[in-house]
């Protein structure tokens, strides 16, 4: 283990430690996060006691995303959208309607399951 180092600001010594960049939940991962603190309370508590809550929040996060990137492709191939530059509302609520359709699929295949 190495020796802490200070720099000297002023009259007080200051510890040079910095903060480790640690990956973030996205909206995924805080869903299966919540459903567990709400739903299933003996997981969750099981998972934060064996310091296991953040990764496995943060695996589902990355499949989630995975999972909906294929989906999307496969509704966009199997339901083509109207021309983006000719309607660009229909574009747009066609896209949306397609996200609501995988997203479902997410919900109820990782996030509360």
């Amino acid at each position: 283990m190495s020796e802490l180092t200070y720099s000297k600001s002023g009259h007080y010594l200051i510890p040079d430690i910095s903060i480790l960049e640690t990956p973030t939940l996205g909206k995924y991962g805080m869903m299966r996060k919540s459903f567990l603190r709400e739903h299933r309370p003996t997981t969750y508590t099981n998972l934060l006691l064996k310091e296991t809550l953040f990764p496995h929040c943060l695996e589902i996060e990355q499949a989630a995303n995975d999972r909906l990137e294929l989906t999307m492709t496969e509704l966009v191939k199997k339901d083509p959208p109207p021309d983006k530059a000719g309607d660009p509302m229909g574009w747009v609520g066609h896209m949306n309607n397609l996200k609501a359709q995988a997203e479902e699929v997410i919900f109820q295949e990782l996030i509360y399951s």
